[in-house]
């Protein structure tokens, strides 16, 4: 199966979702009793005090699996392994760094009293999961946006059930993640794979030999 390496054009209209809910997690984070967010957590510790689920430590990780496993399993990606895996390593790099840097600097208390609650690392990162995964399989496979970014919505959920985040700290998280994403497609350069032959290695995993 040979890849042609699409490229994932800028456009501005493609920063408005992630634009709106970093621009929405920074407007909910309010100080106040009576905040969104606070109002959120009172409700969560009203009907769901004391539960706890580690599914969201796991599930943020399902969207990088699929990024190779869809195209084990025959479902033809936008871009050759090697520069999808350099995309999802600059895109994590600049993702997850500003989540630590953010962390760090910010030092928001979580709703459970613990430290580094803005923004959702693990909210971030399964947003840049999905919005990779979206972009390589979405456009051949209509479904693929819709799981992968339910799977996120799920995750970021979690993260408030668990009483680990506050709405805040998610939607800000998801739009970092999307956005951290989208910005290493749209900066690069393609030049990791000048392969001799026009199959991708991952491809012999699900194609036979030709007699």
């Amino acid at each position: 199966m040979k890849i042609k390496n699409q490229r994932f054009d800028f456009q501005y209209k493609k920063l408005y979702v992630p634009a709106g809910l970093m621009i929405s997690g920074i407007i909910a984070d309010g100080r106040g009793k009576e905040s969104l967010k606070n109002e959120i957590v009172e409700e969560r510790n009203e009907h769901l005090f004391g539960f706890e689920n580690h599914l969201d430590d796991y599930a943020q990780f399902l969207p990088f699996a699929a990024i190779y496993g869809f195209e084990i399993a025959g479902m033809k990606p936008r871009t050759d392994y090697k520069n999808r895996t350099a995309i999802l390593v600059k895109g994590q790099l600049v993702n997850l760094g500003l989540v630590y840097i953010l962390k760090k600097s910010l030092k928001e208390t979580r709703p459970d009293g613990t430290a580094y609650s803005f923004p959702s690392g693990h909210t971030a990162n399964v947003f840049a999961g999905a919005t990779m995964l979206s972009i390589e399989y979405g456009e051949q496979h209509k479904w693929v946006p819709y799981a992968a970014y339910g799977v996120a919505t799920t995750v970021g959920a979690m993260r408030m059930i668990n009483n680990k985040h506050y709405i805040s700290d998610v939607l800000f998280g998801a739009g970092l993640g999307i956005l951290s994403m989208k910005a290493a497609y749209w900066t690069h350069q393609y030049k990791w794979n000048r392969p001799k032959a026009d199959q991708d290695p991952l491809t012999v995993l699900y194609t036979s030999p030709k007699n």
